[in-house]
């Protein structure tokens, strides 16, 4: 298993990301940007400027490229004060994330090694920025200590420090002394979606968190972290919110209003998600299918990106505000329209397929909740 993961991780290292990833970006229609090779972005300090430049900025076309995105995006977003951020994107390519026999574990310790690589590029990034602080000391934390273990001992031969400044731990820890190996009032509190009883702690020598692999019943615990160290950043690292928010307010799951007091509090400073649909036509070929990609670097806008079919990307549109999954495939919908892959159908057909409603629950203005999530 563990070299059959090598061969997996050595093809995820040298080959590019197209895969799975946004191609670059069409140039042959006005709403598009055009690749200008070997011409560095703007200065990180230049506020104005990157910003513009982060509004159009294409995907990456590698995961080193998408390291150095992401490191950048955080960078800024930790400069302007931000304590709760989100990381998201497709840790494997997509052929591989299709394979039959691709376990929960090798997406795990794939996000553990691209974790690793993200705390070593802030660490670097804010060790000679006078604009914000420093980040000497990281940890990188999975939901318990079980999985902890399991995932340093795969991928780092049982060691929790995989480079200096980097320790890789756990969200809850045993008490002292406690060697019990099933803990009733844990299973108690996790069934009612509960949040730790006290076992997750402060580490004082750390300087940021950076969380993986955590369920949704797993995240009052980052909540709980959050209250133990305000003043310290912690990252949402390829947790899918977006999909965790679904299951709030099920049974055995934090109740909806976790995302009201915690989750909408979290910024979204890198999200790269794609998405495939398909639509019935009354002509040929009877059935289309496109997919798009909903890009953000922070400090840019949220962009709604076309697949052309052609190895490249449309910018359709940018959006301040994050659009919902309903609104994201009607600009992609609109967006074919306008090129005549999809003929208009008049307003009563186009509400029979969308219905009334184009939103989640948690997507809909709610008045205890922060914007956050959504700017």
């Amino acid at each position: 298993m563990m070299m059959r993961f090598s061969l997996v991780f050595s093809f995820l290292a040298v080959t590019a990301v197209s895969a799975w990833t946004v191609p670059r970006i069409s140039s042959n229609n006005p709403h598009s940007t055009t690749r200008l090779y070997n011409i560095p972005p703007p200065s990180l300090n230049d506020a104005k400027a990157f910003k513009e430049y982060a509004d159009k900025q294409p995907p990456p076309a590698s995961f080193f490229e998408l390291q150095q995105d992401c490191t950048k995006a955080a960078q800024l977003a930790l400069r302007d004060g931000h304590k709760l951020i989100e990381i998201e994107f497709p840790p494997l390519p997509a052929n591989v994330l299709e394979m039959d026999d691709v376990s929960a574990y090798e997406i795990s310790n794939a996000n553990l090694n691209l974790a690793i690589d993200f705390a070593k590029g802030i660490m670097a990034a804010t060790i000679d920025d006078p604009e914000s602080a420093t980040y000497n000391k990281i940890a990188i934390l999975l939901p318990d200590e079980a999985e902890a273990d399991i995932a340093t001992e795969k991928m780092l031969g049982g060691a929790k420090n995989p480079y200096p400044g980097i320790t890789v731990g756990s969200l809850l820890e045993s008490e002292e002394g406690d060697e019990r190996i099933i803990k009733p009032e844990q299973l108690f509190l996790n069934l009612f979606g509960g949040g730790s009883g006290g076992i997750v702690r402060a580490r004082e020598d750390v300087d940021m968190y950076i969380c993986i692999v955590a369920s949704a019943q797993e995240l009052p615990d980052i909540e709980e972290l959050s209250q133990l160290e305000p003043d310290k950043p912690i990252v949402f690292f390829n947790l899918k919110l977006d999909v965790l928010r679904g299951d709030l307010g099920a049974p055995a799951f934090p109740p909806r209003e976790f995302q009201d007091r915690f989750l909408s509090r979290v910024k979204p400073v890198y999200f790269l998600r794609t998405r495939q649909y398909s639509r019935s036509t009354p002509n040929p070929p009877f059935l289309i299918n496109f997919q798009g990609c909903l890009f953000r670097s922070y400090p840019g806008q949220f962009q709604t990106l076309l697949d052309t079919g052609t190895g490249r990307y449309r910018r359709v549109k940018g959006n301040d505000v994050r659009p919902p999954l309903g609104g994201f495939k009607e600009e992609l919908t609109e967006a074919l329209r306008e090129t005549g892959v999809i003929e208009e159908e008049g307003k009563t057909l186009n509400f029979l397929r969308t219905g009334y409603k184009t939103t989640t629950w948690w997507e809909e203005e709610r008045e205890d909740a922060s914007d956050e999530w959504r700017t």
